[in-house]
Parts: C-alpha cells; sequence; structure tokens
C-alpha cells in the first residue's frame, strides 16, 4: 500500500481523485484492511495546514485527539476528547475519524452544542456543510469549526451496565443566550436549542429529543444546570 502525505488541499484533492483512500489515524480501519486486503494507495492529511490548525474557531480533522485537549479549544470539546478510549487510543485517533468515520462519534454532542459546521474535502474541492450531512454522508471532513461559547458542560457515563455504548450529554449557551443540548444514546446522536428566555428545554423532550430515555434525560438536565450556573 502507498501512503501518499500531500501538503495542500489541491494535492489532497488530487490523492482523492486519483483514488486514494482517506486513513485518518487508522484507528478505525486498519483491522478491516488487515482482514479484507490493504488498498492501493491511502492518503493522510496530517501534512496539509488546514487539517492540522487548531484555534481561532477552527479544529483541523487530521488533528490528534490528545492534541484537542488545548486551552484553544472550547472546554466542551476538551472534555469530549479527553474521553475517548485509552491515551493510546487518544494519540493516534484524529477528530475527522471520530466525527466523520466513527459509529460512535464522541465528539459530535460537543460539536453539535458548540452550533460546529464542517468543511469537508471532495476531488471538485472543499464545501461547507452542516454536521446533518457529516452524519449522513461521512465525509472527509477537513476542518470542523464553531461558534465560541459563554459556557460548555459534558458528561459521558464512564461504565455503563452490559458493555452498552456510554451515554452522552453536552450543553452550551452561545453569547446570544441560545442554549443547546445534544446527547448520543447507543449509537444515535439527537440535540436541540432554546431561545434565551431561559426556558423550553422540557419541550424539547417532547420534540428534538423524545426518543431519549429517563437516564439521558436526566445527564442532559445536568449539564444544563451547569451551564446555566444552577
Amino acid at each position: 500500500m502507498q501512503l501518499r502525505l500531500p501538503t495542500s488541499v489541491s494535492e489532497a484533492r488530487e490523492c482523492l481523485a486519483e483514488g486514494a483512500i482517506p486513513v485518518g489515524g487508522a484507528t478505525l480501519i486498519w483491522a478491516a484492511w488487515q482482514r479484507d486486503g490493504f488498498p492501493e494507495q491511502a492518503v493522510s492529511l496530517r501534512k496539509v495546514p488546514e487539517a492540522t490548525a487548531i484555534g481561532d474557531g477552527v479544529l483541523g480533522g487530521a488533528v490528534l485527539l490528545h492534541q484537542v485537549l488545548d486551552d484553544r479549544v472550547p472546554e466542551v470539546l476538551r472534555q469530549a476528547a479527553k474521553g475517548v478510549g485509552t491515551g493510546a487510543v487518544r494519540r493516534a485517533a484524529t477528530v475527522g475519524g471520530n466525527i466523520a468515520g466513527s459509529t460512535l462519534r464522541d465528539l459530535l454532542p460537543a460539536a453539535i452544542v458548540l452550533d460546529a459546521w464542517a468543511d469537508v474535502l471532495t476531488a471538485d474541492g472543499v464545501d461547507q456543510v452542516d454536521l446533518a450531512e457529516v452524519q449522513a454522508k461521512s465525509p472527509v471532513l477537513l476542518a470542523l469549526r464553531w461558534r465560541e461559547p459563554v459556557r460548555g458542560a459534558f458528561a459521558k457515563v464512564a461504565d455503563p451496565a452490559g458493555g452498552e455504548v456510554p451515554t452522552i450529554a453536552a450543553a452550551a449557551v452561545d453569547t446570544e443566550g441560545v442554549l443547546r443540548v445534544a446527547v448520543r444514546e447507543g449509537y444515535a446522536v439527537s440535540g436541540g436549542e432554546v431561545g434565551a428566555d431561559g426556558g423550553g428545554v422540557e419541550e424539547l423532550f417532547a420534540g428534538a429529543l423524545s426518543g431519549v430515555s429517563e437516564t439521558g434525560r436526566s445527564l442532559v438536565l445536568q449539564q444544563v444546570a451547569k451551564v446555566r450556573g444552577e
């Protein structure tokens, strides 16, 4: 297998156009390649500046999860990255792999409450898409962008019973007072927002978060209380 290491977006586009498979940190696909066979060529974005940026409201898709633990990154995202796997996993796995390539997507609830969007790379160029499209299509994530929060909170159930996927809940308030919440239960992620009037969280449980369990609702409410200083 040839691993290609482009140093610019244009070179990365050429790699994709020529059929190179995005590799990220390879934490998710290495076992499958060992089982099913390696592609002729793969491409990593770890030398592309736009994919390794940190700060000023942007986090590159090739940034390793242990690098997310940086004061330039909102606390809610730092906490999400801190809870992923082991130290060895965090030193190999990437932001793009977690959000766009993983079924677990630990960082996704944090990204949702930051009202984030993504720059995604295709053979034709760079597009800005919302997180719903990222979830649906699992594109090559060049960078994650967001609006700076005033406060954020994140929690992950440490040891779920029976080996279940840990529930995650996140909340954040932006500069206009809008509260956003998100929760992951199993492999499903849902989120919603309420205005600056301070109400409406229970309405989300009747609407956007209607499928969330009582345990998930409780975890959401705990994060809401934190960001509201209750």
